[in-house]
This record gives C-alpha cells, structure tokens and sequence, in this order.
C-alpha cells in the first residue's frame, strides 16, 4: 500500500496578528511550518507532498518533498485537498495522510502511526481529541469537500462511526495568533 503524506500549508493565516506570515514566524529558531514539515518528512511514508500557497516556505522544505501550488489557495482548505488528491491520484498512492503546516507539536511517530493503522479513514487522537494527521483511502476521496474552507473534519463527522482512532503522543494545538505563538515559546 503506498500512502503519501500530505501537509496542508497554503493558507493565508487571516488570524494572524504578527509581523509576516505564521507559518514563517521563528519558533525555537526555526520557522513554524519547519516543525511539522520535518516531522512529515521523518515519518518516511511513501512521498511526502507540501500544498503551498500564500507564502513561499522554500527555506523549510525537506529535501526531496513533491511542492504543489494551490493557485485558488484563498478560496479555502477544500482547494488544498483537490491539488493533493489529483496528484495522489496520478501517481497511484493507495492513500494519503493529511496533517497542517501550524501544528508544530505533532511528532513523526503520530503521521506513522496513523498511516500504518488499517482503515479507509483513521485519525490521531490527542487526550481523546480527533485531531490531524487523518488518513483517507483512495476511496473515500471522492467523499472529501471539494470547495469552501472544510478540510477533512466533514467526511469524518458525517462517518463518525467508521472512523478509526490511533492514540497518539504530542500536542496537536494550531499556530493562528502571536499569544498561540507565545504559549509554544
């Protein structure tokens, strides 16, 4: 089964309240985006795959990533999913585990675990939260939103019952303010 890893990065971070993008605001020396972007890459699934959009993050991508621009990124998180899709597709990956850029705290082992687990849908849980890297099959991407600003949290509330959760270590909270940007400093 080839499963490729897919971070969600191109976003025009419209809550954030700082100087530039978050996604490139310094967090322990290292942009926010680096932080999970280096933990996709050290999952070592079978292609890691960067959406990008808003913000050109070239100084933090892992070599060997696959960048895919997302020209309608304004639109919402949905687009992201398409441009991912319609390459996972192309290149025949069974599925793909999506995580976000601003999610500095969730460790390599989480996108493993997740990716490993059987299942057409399978998500991370942190202290009983569903939260992302979530792992959609090939199958179901037809069921994933195909416009607006929903990611996959839709398809897993609308299948809720056939969701499989993996338990997982790390801190799964977002990056969207300077105060969220404080709390990880």
């Amino acid at each position: 089964m080839s499963v490729a890893a897919v971070v969600l990065a191109a976003g025009g971070a419209s809550r954030w309240d700082g100087d530039g993008h978050k996604l490139m605001a310094d967090l322990g020396g290292r942009p926010v985006a680096a932080h999970a972007l280096g933990a996709a890459a050290e999952a070592a699934l079978d292609e890691l795959v960067v959406v990008v959009g808003a913000v050109d993050l070239g100084v933090c991508l892992p070599e060997g990533a696959t960048v895919l621009e997302n020209p309608d990124w304004a639109s919402g998180q949905a687009g992201s999913l398409q441009v991912a899709v319609a390459h996972c597709r192309t290149v025949g990956h069974d599925a793909i585990v999506f995580g976000l850029a601003d999610t500095p705290g969730v460790p390599a082992s989480a996108w493993r675990s997740v990716a490993e687990q059987p299942g057409e849908l399978v998500c991370a849980t942190f202290g009983g939260r569903r939260r992302p890297p979530v792992k959609v099959a090939a199958s179901r991407w037809p069921d994933l939103p195909a416009d607006g600003d929903e990611g996959a949290r839709a398809l897993l509330s609308q299948q809720a019952s056939q969701v499989v959760e993996v338990v997982c270590p790390g801190e799964p909270r977002d990056i969207d303010t300077v105060e969220d940007l404080r709390v990880w400093s």
